[in-house]
């Protein structure tokens, strides 16, 4: 039998090899599907049930401030989180928080939005980074006040005003789906980690802190966060937005699982406050530039960098071009240095390694909910998204202001909180049928009931093969993506349905699995209809800003069929 060919003539064979992924392939196939060797009794799981008014599902920044404002409006709250409170997601790798301070800035926070507009490409939402701008003085008053800038981990600080409210918090929660019922949300289910129990909530209104996500890299800590709000909520008929677009975080080249900014251990550093300090960061210069020189870093730290000057490669406005120290040069950028083409964005030295560190996760904020207002509302009645769950693009589809990824959490948070227990004063506590959730429970467990199926940490790495290479996921053409989405595709159909789980662990994996394989869909669709560059989208083929068609942002949905269909949405607008 031939192998099937893409349009560039390349078999799918021949895609693999390329991708790294036929060595997993080979080595791994014979264990890849095997009969379930389930450890626990899966017909004695329990079943909890619990109600509130608002559900905040998340426990980093977002999901603090969320419950803190909805508790306070007067709303019952309950947050569910999959990690620890304040210790899990991305919240602490967070080290700088954005303040605007009207009494030490030099301009007005039209100058900032103008600023941020321009830096980005006019892909940022004004709305929403004049809110960041507004609001964040105020929230890091509270962080303040609750011990946060004092201490390097955030779960005491957070856990202050939780315990102070005596908000209900239940910890190491997988969610695994919303319920929607009469066209508005009623709650969601999922299951307990460490014990075996499926966990159901209703609520009035629900607030997806759920932070972004990628496909597991090494490199930057997004292991734990796999888009799992984001299919949620467009299983239940969300619109998501923003996933053509990548964070371009690097990692050195020994140790790269490390989490290291160049010059000490992140999880080490107290947080700090900044102000205005607007860049062009983060997009995929380094990437590009790996791809026309080669690795950057081959030869371990150290080793003589690349000098020479390439033509072409991703645009950045004039007034955001940046000198770095030469290469091997000590310490970090001065103040207000970065986003030159070719160098290392903020916090890294030139002995980085190019991206890859965070991949399958997009610009902080420009990606998740399509926001219908500007109080952080889906087009789902009653769910709410902040933070990195909420594709405000409160800072655009490229790195823009500095700190404004914890700031913003925080601002969208204590919006959506307010907005969250406003709407459920309005309405009757859902019904949700004996059977609907028999249902629910029923699709939980599926892996945990299957007698054969393909492992989880399998499928992973053939997605990573598939998706985290340069020439796929940064570097952009047509041939390649559409090769990739074929892949993506088969698992989809072919191998999502039959993962299995021995244990809850592995049932965890099981969801999360199936969650990055649909992001990669909808990344590989969105990349494919952004025929352009902007920002930190960047497709060989495609090489130039196009103002004249291209000044909108993309939207993915789920079709009446249960195809994923996708739409324009001009910048500065809200959707219809």
């Amino acid at each position: 039998m031939t192998a099937p060919h893409d349009t560039n003539g390349r078999t799918r064979r021949e895609f693999l090899a390329l991708s790294g992924a036929t060595a997993g392939v080979a080595s791994l196939g014979m264990a890849a599907w095997a009969d379930n060797k389930v450890e626990i009794d899966v017909e004695t799981i329990s079943n909890t049930d619990h109600s509130t008014d608002v559900l905040v599902i998340g426990g980093g920044m977002a999901g603090l401030f969320a419950a803190v404002k909805a508790h306070d409006a007067g709303a019952r709250t309950m947050i569910v989180s999959k990690g620890r409170l304040g210790s899990s997601g991305l919240t602490p790798f967070g080290k700088g928080f954005f303040v605007f301070d009207p009494e030490t800035e030099s301009g007005t926070i039209d100058d900032f939005v103008d600023t941020v507009s321009r830096s980005a490409l006019g892909t940022n939402n004004a709305v929403y980074t004049r809110q960041l701008a507004e609001h964040s003085l105020d929230r890091a008053r509270e962080l303040r006040d609750w011990g946060f800038f004092d201490q390097t981990l955030a779960n005491r600080p957070f856990m202050k005003p939780i315990e102070e409210r005596d908000i209900p918090l239940l910890e190491r929660v997988v969610v695994t789906h919303l319920i929607k019922e009469g066209g508005r949300i009623a709650g969601a289910a999922g299951f307990r980690l460490d014990a075996e129990e499926v966990v159901t909530i209703r609520a009035k209104s629900v607030i997806l802190c759920t932070g972004a996500g990628g496909f597991k890299p090494s490199g930057f800590p997004v292991c734990d966060l796999t888009h799992d709000g984001t299919v949620m909520a467009y299983e239940i008929g969300a619109k998501v937005t923003g996933k053509e677009w990548n964070d371009g975080h690097s990692t050195r080249a020994e140790n790269p699982a490390a989490c290291f900014d160049g010059w000490g251990d992140m999880f080490e550093r107290t947080p700090s406050t900044n102000g205005v300090e607007v860049h062009h960061d983060l997009g995929v210069d380094m990437n590009y530039r790996a791809y026309k020189l080669g690795n950057p870093v081959e030869g371990g730290p150290g080793a003589k960098q690349p000098e020479d000057e390439i033509a072409g490669g991703p645009f950045v406005p004039e007034e955001f071009q940046r000198s770095f120290p030469p290469p091997g040069g000590e310490g970090p950028p001065p103040s207000g240095k970065g986003g030159a083409p070719g160098g290392p964005p903020p916090g890294f030295g030139a002995g980085a390694n190019v991206g890859g560190a965070s991949a399958g996760m997009a610009i902080h904020k420009s990606e998740g909910l399509v926001p219908h207002d500007d109080r952080c509302a889906s087009n789902v009645p009653g769910l709410y998204a902040a933070g990195d769950a909420l594709g405000s693009h409160m800072a655009g589809g490229i790195y823009t202001q500095i700190g404004s990824s914890l700031a913003g959490s925080a601002v969208q948070g204590a919006i959506a909180g307010e907005a969250a227990a406003g709407y459920a004063d309005g309405v009757e506590a859902p019904m949700i049928t004996d059977a609907r959730l028999e249902q629910i429970k029923d699709e939980i467990l599926a892996p945990l009931r299957r007698e054969a199926g393909y492992g989880p940490a399998w499928v992973t790495q053939t997605l990573q093969g598939i998706m985290i290479p340069n020439f796929v996921l940064y570097i952009k053409k047509a041939p390649m993506m559409q090769a990739a989405l074929a892949y993506v595709e088969e698992l989809r159909d072919h191998h999502a349905p039959m993962l299995r789980a021995a244990n809850m662990h592995e049932l965890r994996l099981a969801f999360e699995t199936r969650n990055m394989i649909l992001s990669a869909e909808m990344k590989l669709r969105a990349s494919l209809m952004r025929t352009e560059s902007r920002g930190s989208h960047f497709r060989l083929d495609y090489p130039e800003v196009d103002d004249e068609n291209w000044r909108a942002w993309i939207n993915i949905y789920r079709g009446p069929d249960g195809a994923m269909e996708l739409e324009k949405q001009p910048f500065g607008t809200w959707p219809a």
